[in-house]
């Protein structure tokens, strides 16, 4: 499948596949469609975190290059963070070099505003780095040194604007939450002024390629999580009257069922860690549903979906996107995975 190469000018116009478990039908349809496709009394939950600046390029005390992407906040000015050796976005990740040889102790200089120290080594590119600065002067120093993490595929060099959601707010993400991407303003007004009930979260969505197939097959790392008391509130009500709840991407799936498996199937406000992967044999206890962009089958979050939807459905989905050419990763088109209700009649049927 042909990945979109750079942000589209009019989301309301990208495709969406609304994929039903249910029913085992495929529908095509556009972003805009998307108030059709749900009910009144829905819920739509969203990743309201921001991308970081993550991308750093520094030198070692040795004169060695070296790109640090940061990959999750582990406490104040410290992350765990993947490194790669010389060279930038245009080489594709699997191709990059390996980074200089890093241990505990050693420094890595971004310029003359922003540096950090290894505090160790937990796997071949995995570090935890801690900076020297700290409050405001890292944050300057980091919008000014990073860009955004992006790949090969991309046509240019990105902005960190072109990595943000609308409805964006604390920078804790890696990459950008990407199904989330799509939903502007007008849209999500139009979903409120039907019924549908909007509720966000705050999840550090993190990286989705290492380039090094061992620490991919771990992908998603451990990442954290902050539910709010009236998104818990939300969720409950929708439930209790009986309506859907829908992620909008499996950062919000992993929050959401995460935490309710730490609980024993209840959702709590609050702050936390999950290590949730989700799979063909998981049984969601809060997600109904999910809005997500389009993805390899070789990728990870592949995996994920089989949560929610068979195997051979999903198969059958990307299939079908493919010869129809809709177009994969961050900037690309979505999957509605969501059983239909009486309301979809207008919605075409492909199979």
């Amino acid at each position: 499948m042909s990945p979109a190469t750079w942000p589209r000018e009019s989301p309301l116009e990208e495709r969406l596949l609304h994929v039903d478990p249910r029913e085992g039908r495929l529908r095509d349809a556009r972003i805009a469609d998307l108030p059709a496709l749900l009910e009144p009394g829905d819920l739509l939950v969203v990743n309201d975190g921001a991308t970081l600046p993550a991308s750093l390029h520094g030198a070692t005390e040795r004169g060695e290059e070296v790109e640090v992407r940061l990959i999750g906040e582990l406490s104040e000015g410290r992350y765990s963070a993947l490194l790669f050796g010389a060279g930038d976005w245009h080489t594709r990740t699997e191709d990059r070099p390996a980074p200089p040889a890093l241990d505990a102790g050693d420094a890595v200089t971004f310029g003359d505003d922003l540096s950090a120290v290894i505090e160790r080594r937990t796997a071949s590119r995995l570090v935890e780095i801690a900076f020297r600065e700290r409050g405001a002067a890292l944050w300057s120093a980091l919008y000014r040194r990073g860009r955004p993490i992006q790949y090969a595929y991309v046509a240019g060099p990105l902005e960190i604007w072109h990595a943000q959601t609308r409805y964006a707010s604390r920078p804790l993400c890696a990459e950008l939450p990407s199904a989330g991407r799509p939903l502007v303003w007008g849209l999500l007004l139009e979903l409120i002024r039907r019924g549908v009930r909007i509720a966000s979260l705050t999840h550090a969505a993190g990286i989705s390629s290492t380039g090094d197939p061992a620490l991919d097959a771990l992908l998603p790392l451990p990442e954290r999580f902050d539910i709010p008391e009236e998104t818990v509130v939300a969720v409950r009500e929708a439930k209790a009257r009986g309506r859907r709840v829908i992620a909008v991407g499996t950062t919000v799936t992993r929050a959401l069922e995460g935490c309710a498996a730490q609980h024993g199937g209840e959702l709590r406000a609050g702050p936390g860690i999950t290590d949730l992967i989700l799979h063909h044999g998981f049984r969601p206890r809060v997600v109904d549903g999910l809005l997500t962009g389009v993805h390899d089958p070789t990728e990870s979050h592949f995996r994920l979906l089989e949560a929610f939807a068979p195997a051979s459905l999903l198969h059958r989905a990307n299939a079908h996107a493919e010869q129809a050419g809709y177009l994969c990763h961050e900037f690309g088109d979505s999957y509605l995975v969501l059983s239909s209700t009486a309301g979809l009649s207008a919605i075409r049927s492909t199979s």
